[in-house]
């Protein structure tokens, strides 16, 4: 059985990652040091699959505790990294803290891939690294463009960090540049919990559908799209956490083109953030109050993916549509206002 280190595994992609590697048969450990998540999920994972997961309490930053988790577990065989601050408006605020955190625990990690010869590493990108692109659906031969935000710039030196360090190891590595992941667990055991204010649309749809904020703001109407909001490709949680184990069994198997191949996840659909709402007032039944404000800064103007590359390569399906996404969402956030009251 292989072990897979997952880290950021109480977060949100994360923890449903965790649930589908155990479930097609993989050993997990995870570290996640609970700066931006909470150890619920690590109880939701519990329930779920029978398992218990070692997690280890630990900053990536700190490179002495991070070799701690490769001394105790001498037997990783693949990583998936998705510890990193991840807020586009946030980073725009706070840019060191962006490219301290999201660049320093990857050298780390991989010192360690470097030293125990660690064969599979699988990272998780973003397609913010494409910029505002010149044209739509996106695919992975299309140019890396000047990031829009500090975190978009993290996700690009990323990717250049592991294509340089894949030409010199004998590790072998994926980048998963995925598009907006939303939604919870069919289960509605296991879902997003923002801490603080949440930053990302469907948490801001849910948390003022249910009254924990009195309105929300749709950044901007006045772009060029077919309603003036931004245009997004919004895919399910569990349908980006199985692309990882598909990722990972790819790279076990030997099918990988590259020691450093790259794929975009998304449902290669464009939706309006306009649309969105409207779709999750016709799931819900519940009637948004929102109103227009002014563009955020860092936003792209509209991006979806061609996902040829993952549904031919990986064996990829969706199986998850937007109504789905909303109707999971909705439902955790009613279970989450059960649960915490």
């Amino acid at each position: 059985m292989n072990k897979i280190l997952v880290t950021g595994g109480c977060g949100y992609i994360g923890s449903h990652t965790i649930i589908d590697l155990i479930e097609n048969g993989f050993d997990v450990i995870s570290v996640d040091d609970n700066s931006r998540s909470t150890t619920y999920a690590l109880s939701a994972i519990e329930r779920l699959t029978g398992k218990l997961i070692k997690n280890y309490t630990i900053d990536l930053k700190d490179f002495d505790s991070t070799h701690t988790i490769f001394t105790d577990n001498k037997d990783i065989t693949g990583i998936i990294h998705f510890a990193a601050f991840k807020a586009v408006g946030e980073s725009c605020e706070f840019p060191i803290n962006y490219y301290e955190n999201n660049l320093f625990s990857l050298i780390n990690l991989l010192k360690c891939v470097k030293e125990f010869k660690v064969p599979y590493f699988v990272f998780s990108s973003s397609c913010t690294v494409y910029g505002n692109p010149d044209s739509i659906p996106v695919t992975e031969k299309f140019p890396v463009k000047k990031a829009e935000s500090p975190y978009g710039s993290t996700k690009q030196m990323a990717e250049i960090i592991l294509q340089d360090f894949s030409k010199t190891e004998s590790a072998t590595s994926v980048l998963l540049r995925y598009f907006n992941p939303v939604g919870a667990h069919p289960s509605i055991l296991l879902g997003e919990i923002p801490l603080g204010k949440p930053m990302n649309l469907v948490p801001v749809i849910t948390q003022t559908a249910i009254g924990k904020l009195p309105e929300m703001f749709v950044c901007g109407s006045d772009y060029p799209t077919r309603d003036g909001s931004c245009i997004r490709d919004y895919i399910h949680v569990s349908d980006i956490a199985h692309a990882h184990t598909l990722a990972l069994e790819y790279l076990i198997k030997k099918k990988n083109k590259t020691n450093c191949d790259v794929f975009n996840l998304g449902t290669g659909d464009g939706v309006t953030v306009l649309e969105a709402i409207q779709m999750f007032e016709q799931v819900s039944g519940v009637k948004l109050k929102y109103k227009i404000g002014p563009r955020r800064s860092g936003d792209v103007i509209a991006i979806y993916a061609n996902n040829n590359l993952a549904v031919n390569e990986l064996g990829w399906e969706i199986k998850y549509g937007l109504k789905e996404m909303m109707d999971t969402a909705w439902k955790w956030e009613l279970f989450l206002d059960n649960k915490f009251k």
